[in-house]
């Protein structure tokens, strides 16, 4: 995936995100720590488009990261605008795995591209649940797989 097109393409949500001189380190270029926040706020809408942490609010049941990962492409650079997308790619018994990459505006191509296991657990009990059918079909919708 290299194009804008193949990228909007492969990620149903995205977020725009301006990357700041403080996101940078001593190596004049991201920090790898930011690209993990980065990560973080393409899931969160992607959570938020799930209604996912409205509803955490009334049955405590929410989303927990087991895991995570990074493939580091090409280094970002302050100035730059960044498209940070987010898509569930497989269905687990106990969540889904997530697929992240973000795309660089002034470098016209994806610099990096990751991965997130996140496991639904019920904060009451402390165990781990499957997800409902209506977050499932909340899911296909946002992915268009009806």
């Amino acid at each position: 995936m290299r194009t804008k097109s193949e990228f909007n393409q492969a990620f149903p949500v995205q977020v725009t995100l301006p990357v700041q001189w403080g996101d940078m380190d001593a190596f004049n270029h991201v920090n790898n720590t930011m690209y993990f926040r980065y990560f973080e706020t393409a899931r969160l809408a992607y959570f938020d488009a799930l209604e996912l942490l409205k509803n955490m609010r009334q049955d405590q049941i929410g989303p927990i990261l087991a895991e995570t990962s990074c493939r580091f492409k090409r280094p970002l650079n302050y100035p730059d605008t960044i498209r940070v997308g987010a898509a569930v790619n497989e269905q687990h018994e106990y969540g889904f795995l997530m697929r992240y990459g973000i795309y660089s505006e002034s470098q016209k191509t994806v610099c990096s591209e990751g991965s997130g296991r996140i496991v639904l657990l019920d904060y009451k009990t402390g165990k781990k649940i499957k997800p409902s059918q209506v977050m499932l079909d909340a899911i296909a919708t946002i992915e268009k797989n009806e």
